[in-house]
């Protein structure tokens, strides 16, 4: 009987450690430095929509969200960008570049009693520097057979990387808190698709959870996997399971 179950791929930030939180405390300090110009949900909407626009060419990670608050200033309050104020933005950047990596809860067990069993890998996306930073400072990064640090997550994505380091996206799964990015597509690709919920998701992460997918699940946190994987590990050849999502 062939294992249907041979690759569990892993999200990085807000999944493997904390990451959306230092985004929210740069982004009410700059609020804070727009104060007397706009009010916050205006100034919230304004940069919101800067970055919705600003994806394609800056894609995702912190050098982008920078440009965007400075883009932002410039359109809401273009009389306060002078040098004094960019270097105050440039530095905010600078802060998030260089916040430490805490884990999430659940991390080292989940990956502690998977590894061995299953072929352990990263597909994250955002800025190549970064993330290598956070892989290498997490300790975590040669828990991992394969690295993969994205521009974007389609199911493109999921086949192409599930077919080069594993054994296709059908006998793969995709585990990470971004229902928009990490799960949803990974779907539609064939895989697995595994939410687990962070308390902090960014608004452009934001998607409905699919109804009735045989192959999604929720999970309050990554300790619960192991448990889940052994469910799935060794239940029928892959010929028999119904069809995924794509």
């Amino acid at each position: 009987m062939a294992r249907t179950l041979t690759t569990i791929a892993f999200d990085a930030d807000d999944t493997l450690w904390h990451n959306e939180r230092f985004f929210q405390l740069a982004q009410e300090r700059f609020f804070a430095m727009l104060g007397d110009d706009a009010p916050h949900e205006a100034l919230h909407d304004a940069l919101l929509a800067t970055e919705r626009r600003n994806l394609g060419f800056y894609g995702f990670g912190v050098k982008g969200f920078t440009l965007s608050m400075l883009e932002t200033a410039a359109l809401v309050a273009p009389g306060r960008v002078d040098a004094a104020f960019t270097a105050d933005v440039l530095a905010l950047g600078r802060e998030m570049l260089a916040h430490p990596v805490e884990l999430l809860p659940g991390v080292d067990d989940a990956l502690d009693a998977l590894s061995g069993r299953f072929d352990l890998m990263v597909i994250t996306k955002g800025d190549l520097f970064d993330q290598e930073r956070k892989l290498e400072q997490s300790g975590l990064a040669d828990r991992f057979g394969h690295i993969e640090i994205v521009s974007d997550k389609k199911p493109e994505t999921y086949r192409r990387v599930f077919d080069r380091h594993g054994q296709g996206a059908r006998r793969g799964m995709m585990v990470g808190n971004s229902l928009k990015s990490d799960i949803i597509p990974a779907l539609e690709a064939g895989a697995w698709g595994v939410h687990v919920p962070h308390a902090l998701t960014w608004a452009l992460e934001h998607a409905a959870a699919p109804e009735g997918h045989e192959r999604f699940a929720v999970l309050p946190s990554l300790a619960d996997l192991p448990a889940l994987v052994d469910a799935l590990a060794d239940l029928t050849p892959v010929m028999d399971l119904p069809r995924g999502g794509g």
